[in-house]
């Protein structure tokens, strides 16, 4: 059970940074989604997804190595 709440808590910012880079994507090809006025705030919304998705998801992949010992010395909490 708790691998798959993991699993969940994963997938939701997971899903934000796929979307993230759809919106920069779009905006490349200079495509405009509806409730965003500009293509340039468009931009922004997408690299904040993406930053925050990527951001959330490597922290919680190193908080779990940190539990299990798994990380190198310079990454490991200083006692």
């Amino acid at each position: 059970m708790k691998r798959i709440i993991a699993l969940i808590i994963l997938l939701i910012p997971g899903f934000l940074a796929a979307l993230g880079i759809k919106l920069m994507r779009d905006m490349t090809f200079g495509i405009l989604q509806s409730p965003i006025p500009f293509l340039w705030l468009q931009f922004l919304i997408g690299i904040f997804f993406f930053i925050g998705g990527l951001g959330f998801v490597a922290g919680f992949i190193l908080h779990h190595d940190r539990k299990k010992n798994k990380v190198q010395s310079k990454f490991s909490e200083k006692k």
